[in-house]
């Protein structure tokens, strides 16, 4: 399959500290591609500098036919990439509404764009004109995914999305995605492996900076010593 993102020897540093050590990540375009890894091993680290948040010591990353390794972060997601980061990124002083606006080119809404994440998130509609920080952490969860697709994007990074969530949002949340990649890929990076499951078309595993395994997801979800094996846990546990 085509890759919409590639990554080739990547390597990044934060301060003194060496944190991925060459990672090499094909994302194929369309549906959802799962990045796993334990606590610590780059996953954050990866899409922190896809979006040029930080920056390579060495490698190349290359979104559809332009290289964005040097890229601006703003200029990056001008090209059609969103990133959903683990603390949401939400202003809590704004209006839901004010939230939403801020995430669009031009501050204007498309009517047919909105009614669809009305659709797929009540809870956007009914506290439009309510100040974010007063919304649940499921609300301010679909907030923070709502901004991402309120315009047409290519790609979108999202970062431990159920983190925290109650089961019942958490279910909510897989058909939310499920419609969302039907027209835009997603990059996601998960611990609960039953979300990633349930969810991932590809997976790849990241261990100390280093991609260690990338293949279907529906294979390593049947292999539970495999999973022991990369992520030392049973993620049917999970």
């Amino acid at each position: 399959m085509t890759a919409i993102l590639r990554l080739d020897d990547v390597h990044t540093d934060i301060a003194q500290y060496r944190v991925l050590h060459g990672v090499l990540l094909d994302v194929p375009e369309g549906g959802v591609h799962v990045l796993l890894g334990r606590n610590g091993a780059g996953k954050t680290t990866t899409l922190r500098t896809v979006m040029g948040l930080w920056r390579t010591r060495k490698g190349a990353i290359v979104f559809r036919h332009h290289d964005i390794t040097a890229m601006r972060t703003p200029d990056i997601a001008r090209l059609g990439i969103a990133y959903v980061p683990e603390n949401m990124g939400i202003f809590g002083g704004l209006t839901v509404e004010e939230n939403m606006r801020l995430a669009t080119a031009t501050g204007a809404f498309d009517k047919n764009r909105l009614a669809r994440i009305f659709a797929l998130f009540p809870a956007i509609e009914k506290f439009w004109t309510t100040q974010a920080y007063a919304l649940s952490g499921g609300q301010k969860q679909m907030l923070a995914i709502s901004r991402a697709i309120v315009e047409r994007r290519d790609l979108i990074l999202i970062d431990e999305p159920t983190k925290g969530l109650a089961p019942a949002i958490i279910r909510n949340m897989i058909d939310a995605f499920r419609d969302i990649a039907q027209e835009t890929t997603i990059l996601l990076v998960e611990q609960n492996f039953l979300f990633a499951k349930a969810l991932g078309r590809g997976v790849s595993v990241i261990d100390d900076g280093r991609i260690i395994h990338r293949g279907p997801m529906a294979d390593l979800a049947a292999d539970a010593d495999l999973q022991t094996r990369l992520l030392s846990l049973s993620a049917e546990a999970h």
